[in-house]
């Protein structure tokens, strides 16, 4: 039976938000045997290309790809087709705001439902409600995110990527087979930085997530795996 701290470490996916491979390799080699995935975004990605999820796999973790492609469906299609030959990536993001034909085709590209799991994202967490209604969504954060997450399950999404503030109603609504990831996770009295809709480590697993996505918490501490730890620990102790 695996112990509380490799149950957690199974949870947490850390961010490798650097500009350049090198520098996002030398965090991950320190954080080595201490994470379940890493997750790789556009400006990493957008530097290196595929080689940095080549490089990064080579690790041993899984690979979060955190490209959010919002586009045509058969663009997304082709997109997520590529993106499942890459090696070690687990989870695959897109916007569901792109709409339910670019999330079916999305879902159909992979040729297998196991590989890689497929995410929506919601509202992003580093948006509050007086932002969404200057861009036209209007309403509570939290009636809309679980209203997209329902249409990213009926698409044949596999979870979504959301706020730990929605993941309790994510959770009621959509069942406990829906993934659900929590980015905008910060230690109790961390700066929030550019994220809005934020909480810890326990917070979001209590409500309900599968995975949280730490990045400069950990990334940017004097010592990122005592960090790693920290949060670690916070999950273990929300899993009791």
């Amino acid at each position: 039976m695996p112990s509380s701290r490799e149950t957690a470490k199974n949870r947490l996916i850390v961010a490798l938000d650097y500009e350049s491979l090198p520098a996002a390799l030398r965090t991950a080699r320190r954080l080595a045997g201490l994470v379940g995935m890493f997750k790789i975004g556009k400006q990493l990605f957008t530097a290196e290309g595929p080689r940095a999820v080549k490089q990064v796999a080579r690790l041993g973790a899984g690979i979060f790809l955190d490209l959010k492609y919002h586009d045509i469906p058969n663009t997304v299609a082709g997109a997520v087709a590529a993106a499942a030959k890459l090696p070690g990536v687990r989870l695959v993001n897109l916007h569901t705001l792109g709409g339910r034909e670019m999330m079916r085709a999305a879902s159909s590209a992979r040729g297998s439902k196991l590989h890689p799991k497929l995410l929506g994202v919601t509202l992003l967490t580093s948006l509050d409600e007086y932002e969404l209604a200057r861009v036209g969504i209007l309403g509570p954060p939290l009636k809309r995110v679980v209203a997209l997450a329902k249409l990213a399950r009926n698409c044949g999404l596999n979870g979504v990527v959301a706020s730990p503030r929605e993941a309790s109603a994510i959770r009621r609504e959509l069942g406990a087979k829906f993934l659900i990831v929590v980015p905008g996770v910060r230690p109790a009295g961390a700066a929030h930085g550019d994220q809005s809709r934020v909480a810890t480590a326990k917070h979001a697993i209590t409500a309900g997530a599968d995975y949280i996505v730490v990045g400069r918490p950990i990334t940017a501490a004097p010592n990122p795996r005592e960090a790693a730890g920290r949060i670690l620990d916070e999950i273990a102790s929300a899993l009791r």
